[in-house]
């Protein structure tokens, strides 16, 4: 089975238990002739993918019980990989949800580190910085980079505690999820979720079959 997320500009490819990230037009002539199966958050590029003959749109087949008008079917896939929880997606947004009972109760979406980053250059030259990722949130800043730094972990690890229960896990993905799970107890970092939670759509889809 080979499975693909297309998203804005990227697409991550599982093949045989392996992630390839491709360019959407490299990934397009790549797999052309392959089976496979794939959902996409990329409306633009909707059209071309449907008129590739051996590949699959699931997107439509993603449901779950709870979801409201709009969630991302990216966001559908990641609950429905390890049922209840908090689900986080740290890529170039930063989305968390949270899953109860096998029902979607909720979530909300955080800039990515590198749009943080971004943000406070834009307000003053001065404030363009790296991230340092290896910053002690516990104490109080003493430079400009550590500020900046302290100020995008912490709105971040905050927000998430704040809807997280003290023994509810916490299912990481995303180029920084690795990174930020170090910071929770309950973490669990997989970068297959979404493919995990793919697999499940194709079942529910041949199913109702």
């Amino acid at each position: 089975m080979i499975l693909a997320d297309i998203g804005n500009r990227h697409a991550h490819i599982w093949h045989d238990g392996m992630i390839e990230h491709l360019d959407i037009e490299e990934a397009m002539e790549k797999y052309r002739d392959y089976e496979l199966h794939y959902i996409s958050v990329n409306v633009s590029h909707s059209k071309r993918l449907s008129s590739i003959e051996k590949w699959i749109d699931i997107s439509k087949s993603a449901s779950i019980s709870g979801e409201y008008e709009g969630l991302g079917v990216d966001r559908k896939a990641l609950c429905l990989s390890q049922g209840d929880g908090i689900y986080v997606d740290a890529g170039s947004a930063i989305t968390v949800d949270k899953v109860v009972d096998g029902t979607y109760v909720g979530g909300f979406i955080l800039p990515g580190i590198h749009a943080y980053s971004k943000a406070y250059a834009d307000i003053a030259p001065i404030l363009s910085l790296e991230i340092n990722r290896e910053v002690d949130i516990e104490k109080l800043p003493r430079s400009t980079q550590d500020g900046v730094s302290y100020g995008t972990i912490a709105t971040i690890i905050t927000a998430i505690e704040k809807i997280a229960d003290s023994d509810e896990a916490i299912y990481f993905t995303g180029g920084d999820g690795e990174w930020l799970s170090h910071y929770f107890d309950n973490a669990l970092f997989d970068e297959e979720l979404l493919f995990l939670g793919m697999i499940k759509i194709i079942g529910q889809k041949d199913t109702s079959c």
